[in-house]
């Protein structure tokens, strides 16, 4: 094996999906912004997420004022608009506008789904971890557009590059034991 340099080794564990996360901050006049988002974690089989996130993206004021937001999931042909939306401010930039999305009402939160995505989770936040800017959130609704050809999510490896999701390999039998009803 040869050496890696440790300042690399996150990428050996960078988590996927990418998502998209709304907020709303407010304004009757808009205040949706969009920021994109690699640091994400599942915490366990009930919908209980985390990412992380801070006083650097331009959404967060919003989050922590108004703890909600939108996991939004974009697909793999999404990856330029992606990158786009990570690559601005909402401090300047209407994103939905910039990037031609569309934003649809969530049910339990301000914060906007977004249409082109393949799934949304609108999430209240349940706790901050400050010291490692850790948002903990629990999902209070989701939904997927089981209609949308492309499926296969984009994974950051973390230095400008991305790999995309492949071919799935069914071991739900092997796993029953451990599987929670839910997915069953």
């Amino acid at each position: 094996m040869r050496q890696l340099k440790l300042g690399r080794a996150f990428t050996l564990l960078e988590p996927g999906p990418v998502v998209l996360v709304t907020t709303h901050d407010g304004r009757k006049d808009g205040g949706n912004n969009i920021m994109t988002i690699s640091w994400t974690m599942v915490m366990d089989f009930t919908p209980v997420f985390a990412i992380t996130t801070g006083e650097w993206n331009h959404s967060f004021a919003a989050l922590k004022k108004h703890r909600e937001c939108v996991i939004a999931i974009p697909t793999v042909d999404m990856l330029d608009t992606v990158v786009g939306i990570g690559t601005c401010t909402g401090a300047e930039v209407d994103k939905f506008a910039r990037f031609k999305l569309t934003p649809v009402p969530g049910k339990f939160v301000r914060a906007p789904l977004i249409k082109e995505c393949l799934a949304n989770i609108e999430c209240k936040v349940i706790d901050f971890v400050g010291k490692h800017n850790i948002v903990v959130l629990e999902g209070v609704a989701a939904c997927v557009d089981s209609t949308r050809k492309e499926k296969r999510m984009i994974h950051a490896v973390g230095d400008g590059t991305f790999i995309m999701d492949g071919r799935r390999f069914d071991r739900r039998r092997m796993m029953a034991s451990k599987l929670p009803d839910s997915v069953k």
